[in-house]
């Protein structure tokens, strides 16, 4: 049980920072994230092979989400969507399956497939 709640904070501490990070970079430099990502990736630098190595985590996480989901039309859309937003989005999905799931990691991680 001390897992899971240490879990479930982490996922709670992870949106509100990455909000809270979003907000202010919103507010200082305007919604240009994709330029700015997608120039780093271009420059062959350190900044875009981490940005790129990102981008497959999102992706994987997308994918996974869709694939839990049995590819249903609305995961499908939702899994897109937390491939883009990233913790933003995934992370209360999480919390949202720890507790619809009753903790069980296994159900959390494979839904219906088991």
């Amino acid at each position: 049980m001390k897992r899971l709640l240490f879990l479930k904070v982490l996922l709670i501490l992870q949106t509100l920072a990455m909000l809270t990070y979003t907000f202010i970079a919103l507010k200082q430099e305007g919604a240009s994230l994709f330029y700015v990502f997608l120039s780093n990736i271009q420059e062959l630098s350190w900044n875009g092979q981490f940005n790129l190595d990102f981008s497959c985590y999102l992706l994987l996480s997308g994918i996974w989400i869709m694939w839990r989901n049995k590819f249903a039309a609305p995961y499908i859309l939702f899994g897109i969507v937390a491939a883009i937003a990233g913790i933003i989005v995934f992370a209360p999905y999480l919390l949202w399956l720890l507790v619809a799931e009753k903790g069980n990691l296994k159900r959390v991680l494979m839904g219906d497939r088991l």
